[in-house]
């Protein structure tokens, strides 16, 4: 079905470039945001993070009493600012 949309210059300029970085058609990229956008609107618009979990037993005891400043500050330890 062909239609007419009015996009701001800017918008249609980013999505011509990023269809060329993809190897792919401006009418793919407009397909598939408004399947991405469909799609979310379908699920309550809630992004739900996939569980990484790790095995293990939680905190290192050193950390148990720790706050995530503390914890971030050791990870980064001797790394830069």
């Amino acid at each position: 079905m062909k239609t007419t949309v009015d996009i701001p210059d800017e918008l249609l300029a980013r999505a011509k470039r990023l269809a060329v970085r993809r190897r792919t058609t401006l009418r793919a990229i407009i397909e598939q945001g408004i399947r991405n956008t469909l799609k979310e609107q379908q699920n309550g618009g809630r992004y739900v993070l996939s569980d990484k979990s790790v095995k293990g037993k939680g905190l290192q005891a050193e950390f148990s009493d720790k706050g995530w400043s503390d914890i971030r500050d050791a990870t980064y330890s001797g790394r830069g600012s």
